[in-house]
């Protein structure tokens, strides 16, 4: 069996019951989202949750950066819902593009790594690279690093998922290296962009943190692109929010959707503070 999944918050909302379910059902689960599919492609093909037995030191998430890279705190406190939404690299959808703008995206996909991988927080690493060639890497206890690379496309990923194990023309144009020119990285400015730093702390803390994260990200990002609140409130938001949350954890989709319910009313409580 074969589940391809396309929608990163099932894993950010409910990862330790989704892959349950994944692992009852005996199926193989292929990451659409470029970056993990870039990680699923770097490991071994055996791969079985089991970093140590793979060799794996750490899992590198590779972030654009977003339009506001090296932004300073005062440009960043007139950012408009126009500017958040025009991503450098890749066409998606308004929310989406917000959350790269903000790094949150970033920080959703390191959730989503951690479930689907089987890797703690301490081996997940986010590196900024503003071409959008590689994808992402594995780290190998060796010292090796595989990467995935290939022009920033959603054609690549999808493809890979419904051909897997084979391969099929995705209609996506060969990365030309000659016209590169060069690839930079960088470290993420978690002093400016804090929604990565409270996605690691959401996952460190365990719990329902993760969902409590994300229902508030969603309600701060609507208010944002309704100029209801600035760019650089949603982080406030969010970090009260689950600084008013309890850590406990779901065992169940009904306990969780009323968490997830709580979460969201406090956010809409926050907005009117902000």
């Amino acid at each position: 069996k074969r589940v391809l999944l396309a929608n990163k918050e099932s894993l950010v909302m409910a990862g330790e019951l989704f892959m349950g379910e994944v692992r009852a059902s005996g199926s193989v689960l292929l990451p659409i989202d470029s970056e993990h599919n870039a990680i699923f492609q770097s490991l071994p093909a055996d791969f079985s949750g089991d970093l140590d037995a793979s060799g794996v030191e750490r899992i590198v998430l590779t972030a654009s950066g977003g339009p506001f890279r090296g932004w300073s705190a005062q440009q960043l406190a007139h950012v408009t819902p126009e500017q958040a939404v025009a991503h450098p690299n890749w066409v998606m959808g308004r929310k989406i593009s917000v959350d790269s703008a903000s790094l949150m995206n970033k920080g959703l996909e390191v959730i989503e790594a951690r479930w689907l991988f089987n890797a703690p927080p301490g081996r997940i690493e986010v590196i900024v690279h503003p071409q959008s060639v590689i994808h992402s890497m594995v780290r190998y206890r060796d010292g090796s690093v595989v990467a995935q690379l290939g022009v920033p496309d959603m054609r690549t990923p999808i493809a890979h998922a419904l051909a897997w194990p084979e391969r099929m023309d995705a209609g996506v144009p060969a990365l030309d290296f000659s016209l590169l020119g060069g690839l930079t990285f960088e470290k993420p400015d978690q002093e400016h962009f804090p929604c990565l730093g409270l996605a690691f702390d959401a996952l460190r803390e365990g719990g329902d943190q993760p969902a409590v994260l994300n229902a508030a990200n969603e309600v701060a990002v609507a208010a944002f692109l309704q100029q209801q609140i600035g760019f650089t409130d949603i982080a406030r938001v969010v970090e009260q929010v689950l600084a008013e949350a309890n850590t406990q954890i779901s065992h169940n989709i009904d306990d969780l959707l009323a968490k997830d319910a709580w979460a969201r009313a406090a956010a809409q409580q926050q907005l009117l503070q902000v």
